[in-house]
């Protein structure tokens, strides 16, 4: 049993003066994950390095790997076995034990890989690689050394204690989540959405996403499946507050008054123009589509170029804009949320498509088209937004 974890990052390392921004970022999002788990941990920072610290006499070292895995930032973990006693004689007996305890099969080959931050400590690292792997081969003679590419690594790092370990298990990479500000999902049912809340929370943006219901067209089960959808996001991006507009009457009244070509542009449009403003109510820095170039009649250039008309004030990222449909299905399968995407529960995005959308709308024509809605719209904004209905994810 593992009693602590050395916690590599890559990113962050290449960071100037403000990289303890990020590591207190990276502490503080494993220390949330950590705390959903049986068991009481230390999370502390030396050197470049993040160390977790089990000080419960028991816990689940399957889960804690688990959800590790997920936090954004780490870029490998090592379960270590801590030596308090880093005197050399004692390293050794350590690292013969680690060796006897992890491998009943010892015919392999090996490299000792040592890295001493503790300068005074009695040999430099090249001599800690080269007298330890001696005294294992001694004492494991079926064991044999490969300097070049062995089958076994066995690392030991001398810093305030000593931490031995061989096994480095990957973690996401990224950037931890809330050090790059805040952004709004336009999440939906579908496959890409959620997606493109996965891969901006990677680069460290918090997430917040609204859904927008069309009852009685959208059931229940649909508004269920964004729910779903945004619980297995959380998973990465930590807690996402979702809002859930009713978007009915707005698109009702789009349907009844404006060229149904253009109807899927326009609900865009207005879906856009309302994201927008909740996301300036909650210190959003932009939007995020799942949307990539061409993929349908309301995602070619053109018709990107006329729903980004309508943000004033906010950009709109689009994590997925060069992505072929393939490459979208495998991140959201790895991710576990390909399986709810395909559940045969529509949004609204899907109920109301013209049979022949247009695919190269004019801002000009789509703007004149508008008008037609100018009697009705505010109200119905407004009714929109009284709607709002806010469930926190995580």
């Amino acid at each position: 049993m593992y009693k602590a974890f050395l916690i590599k990052y890559s990113e962050i390392g290449i960071k100037g003066k403000n990289r303890y921004v990020f590591e207190d970022a990276l502490c503080h999002n494993i220390s949330s994950v950590l705390k959903g788990c049986d068991g009481s941990f230390n999370v502390s920072k030396e050197r470049g390095r993040i160390y977790i610290e089990v000080t419960s006499d028991d816990y689940d070292y399957d889960e804690v790997i688990e959800r590790l895995t997920k936090v954004f930032g780490i870029a490998a973990i090592c379960p270590v076995v801590l030596v308090e006693d880093k005197s050399w004689d004692n390293l050794c007996c350590e690292a013969c034990d680690f060796v006897e305890r992890q491998y009943e099969d010892r015919n392999f080959t090996f490299k000792v890989m040592a890295k001493r931050a503790d300068k005074n400590y009695i040999y430099t690292s090249p001599e800690i690689g080269m007298n330890l792997g001696g005294i294992l081969l001694e004492k494991y003679p079926e064991m044999s050394v490969d300097v070049h590419d062995p089958e076994v690594m066995i690392y030991i790092e001398i810093r305030e204690k000593a931490y031995i370990y061989s096994r480095v298990i990957p973690g996401p990479g990224g950037m931890p989540v809330g050090t790059s500000g805040k952004a709004m999902l336009l999440l939906s049912g579908g496959i890409d959405s959620p997606v493109a809340g996965y891969m901006i929370a990677k680069r460290g943006v918090k997430i917040d996403a609204v859904y927008f219901h069309a009852p009685p067209y959208t059931s229940e089960r649909a508004k269920k499946k964004v729910i779903d959808l945004a619980k297995k996001v959380a998973v990465y991006s930590g807690k996402i507050r979702l809002h859930v507009i009713n978007f009915t009457d707005i698109q009702m009244a789009i349907y009844e008054r404006c060229p149904h070509d253009e109807l899927t542009i326009i609900m865009r449009r207005y879906m856009m123009r309302i994201a927008e403003k909740l996301a300036l109510e909650s210190d959003c820095l932009g939007l995020i589509t799942g949307e990539s170039i061409g993929q349908v009649a309301s995602q070619t250039m053109h018709s990107l170029r006329s729903t980004n008309e309508v943000c004033e004030e906010l950009p709109v990222y689009r994590p997925l804009i060069a992505f072929d449909k393939q490459d979208i299905v495998e991140i959201s399968q790895k991710i576990d949320t390909f399986d709810i995407s395909i559940q045969p529960y529509e949004d609204c995005c899907t109920i109301f498509v013209a049979k022949h959308p247009v695919t190269k709308p004019n801002v000009n024509v789509i703007r004149k088209s508008e008008r037609k809605l100018e009697e009705v719209i505010e109200g119905l904004l407004e009714t929109a937004y009284a709607t709002d209905e806010v469930i926190e994810i995580g």
